[in-house]
């Protein structure tokens, strides 16, 4: 594959990642390496301890006695309440057959909790989502803290899922790891009819059954939920990572292909411990250059904002600094060239039938836009995730990609459906935050209005019944930080802020909380930061206040003087829905920009 010259400002801006993490990575790189040699060899665990290791294990119990093959740990997030992890009920089964194929073992290393936060929105059980990413981090290194794995196999795939286990897989990162993914759901109704069914029962033109209808014909069968938000957009990044087997992202369950791509996945691991000839531990996987390339996907694809957060959590978990000034920089420089719901009409089947990854990795390389010389769990090179898997009889083969299959939903990089990657950085007297353009009208890029203050969803919507919303109007809607009730996702203002857009109104929205993949064509500054617990600037607004959010100018300003006026008290208890129980990580959470992580915070990385 040709390719142009590295662009200026992908390299500017991974050089000064490298720079920023200089220190930081290298105690990383030091900690693996001593955690290699300090669990490194099983024959140096005592006879006792080993015993309890095998002695459930009827099947494989010789095979791991005698030592003859690496043993692989599977960390699992299965759970039949979540649609996207309800295939992995059978995958232990089938990929412990896998690893005998070529002369392995496998065990379940532990399970991780796995809540889906499309149960969980605009409900109290959303306040516990965000942390859920570091009990999954804590279940991962529990999972893995026995000294019996030569390398471990990653099964999860949802929001908080994949960058818990990555955070907590990385401090074993002397291990080879490799994600292995489900696959979407298959396509339900058109998203636009979804969305039309939401906005009519907002303004109380559907019945609660219609909506519950509709919902059911979308959302429909095992597999992951077919729109581009978090849950996709991990997958992209794993992808971009070289943590998957090549372009296993958008594979649906159930699949001849899909359980040939699982089984190359597990003789894959098996081949790259350091048991063989080509050691390629995770450690060494997610460097700089595999970070910034996570962040170039990310922006070439319109995916979630809540990647803001969670790949600034993830880089630091393997020692690497990246901030939102190197996102924003990197989005002037990265064309969108996807537009996938709710950035366009196809879901993430059409996309991956268009092309999909393979087209995009292709685009991306040729164009001097990613770092090709990643390393990652597969057998070549970067450029490998630019082909497509097939199946030739039983044998897994992989294609070129070609052009792409529907230029609605991909682009080359020479016509992109916008010049840059759609994340911008806002800053002003009202502090930091993210802006997504990717899915807004650029007229509505930038808008000034009267605030009107709230500080849970459920006012908002009774101010919008009231009709006290039927006006040009930035709504702020605050204490939705990390440390105030665990920054939930606000996607139960989405229809009501659509519904007032519609209506011909000047809108935005003001957030410490996240809106996600599903933020749509509200124009929204979210995760700002300094949050409202603890002084900042959003406590100190007032209804009436007139505030600018700019993604032109990346202004997120007041004309107010907030300097003379008194915090507002922070409205929860956080009791309830165990919702107490997690005090503890709220009372120590960084800010968003950092990760918004009590772990990260405390744990000495």
């Amino acid at each position: 594959m040709s390719s142009k010259p590295l662009n200026d400002t992908l390299h500017r801006v991974t050089q000064r990642v490298i720079e920023n993490s200089r220190e930081s990575r290298q105690a990383y790189l030091d900690l693996i390496a001593r955690e290699a040699d300090g669990m490194g060899d099983r024959a140096a665990v005592s006879c006792s301890n080993l015993a309890h290791a095998y002695a459930g294990m009827e099947d494989d119990k010789g095979a791991m006695v005698a030592g003859r093959g690496p043993n692989i740990g599977i960390v699992t997030a299965y759970n039949d309440m979540l649609s996207a992890h309800a295939p992995y009920y059978r995958y232990p089964e089938r990929l412990k057959i896998h690893a005998r194929e070529v002369g392995a073992t496998a065990q379940v290393a532990g399970g991780v909790p796995a809540m889906c936060d499309g149960v969980t929105q605009g409900e109290t059980g959303m306040e516990l989502s965000l942390f859920s990413r570091d009990v999954i981090a804590l279940s991962t290194a529990v999972a893995l803290s026995h000294a019996m794995f030569d390398g471990a196999l990653l099964l999860g795939i949802c929001d908080k899922i994949v960058p818990g286990l990555l955070m907590g897989a990385l401090r074993f990162g002397h291990l080879p790891m490799i994600f292995v993914p489900g696959g979407p759901m298959p396509t339900g109704i058109p998203n636009k009819e979804k969305q039309r069914i939401r906005q009519l029962y907002a303004e109380g033109k559907a019945t609660r059954a219609e909506l519950l209808e509709s919902e059911m014909k979308s959302y429909h069968s095992p597999g992951t939920c077919t729109f581009f938000g978090t849950a996709n957009s991990n997958q992209m990044m794993m992808e971009m990572m070289g943590l998957h087997i090549p372009n296993a992202a958008f594979i649906n369950p159930g699949t001849k292909l899909r359980q040939a791509l699982d089984r190359a996945a597990v003789h894959r691991v098996a081949e790259i411990t350091r048991k063989g000839e080509d050691y390629r531990p995770l450690g060494r996987v997610v460097d700089e250059k595999a970070i910034v390339n996570a962040a170039v996907g990310l922006l070439a694809t319109g995916g979630s904002t809540n990647h803001a957060i969670h790949l600034p959590a993830m880089a630091r978990a393997a020692g690497v600094m990246f901030d939102w000034n190197d996102l924003s920089e990197l989005s002037a420089a990265v064309p969108l060239i996807a537009q996938v719901y709710p950035n366009g009409s196809g879901d993430v089947n059409h996309f991956h039938n268009a092309g999909g990854m393979g087209f995009v990795i292709g685009e991306l390389l040729e164009a001097g836009l990613a770092h090709g010389d990643i390393l990652t769990v597969g057998r070549g090179g970067f450029a490998d995730y630019a082909k497509e898997p097939g199946l030739d009889g039983e044998e897994l083969v992989w294609r070129d990609v070609g052009p792409s299959g529907d230029d609605t939903m991909l682009r080359p990089v020479s016509a992109p459906f916008r010049p840059d990657g759609g994340m911008r950085l806002l800053e002003g007297n009202l502090g930091r935050a993210c802006f997504k353009t990717s899915a807004v009208d650029p007229e509505r890029w930038t808008i000034e209005a009267p605030a009107r203050v709230f500080e849970d969803q459920p006012n908002v919507a009774a101010a919008f019944k009231a009709g006290e919303l039927d006006r040009d109007v930035v709504v702020v809607v605050r204490f939705q930080g990390p440390r105030a009730n665990g920054m939930p996702e606000l996607h139960k203002l989405t229809p009501v802020l659509g519904v007032l857009q519609d209506r011909g109104f000047k809108v935005a929205l003001v957030t410490d909380g996240r809106m996600s993949g599903a933020s749509g064509k509200v124009p929204a500054a979210i995760h700002c930061t300094p949050e409202a617990l603890g002084g900042g600037p959003l406590s100190r607004l007032r209804d009436g206040d007139v505030v600018k959010v700019c993604a032109v100018t990346g202004e997120l300003s007041t004309t107010a003087d907030l300097s003379a006026r008194d915090a507002a008290p922070d409205p929860h208890e956080n009791l309830g829905t165990g919702r107490e129980l997690f005090g503890m990580m709220r009372r120590f959470a960084d800010g968003a920009e950092q990760g918004a992580s009590a772990m990260l915070a405390t744990g000495g990385l």
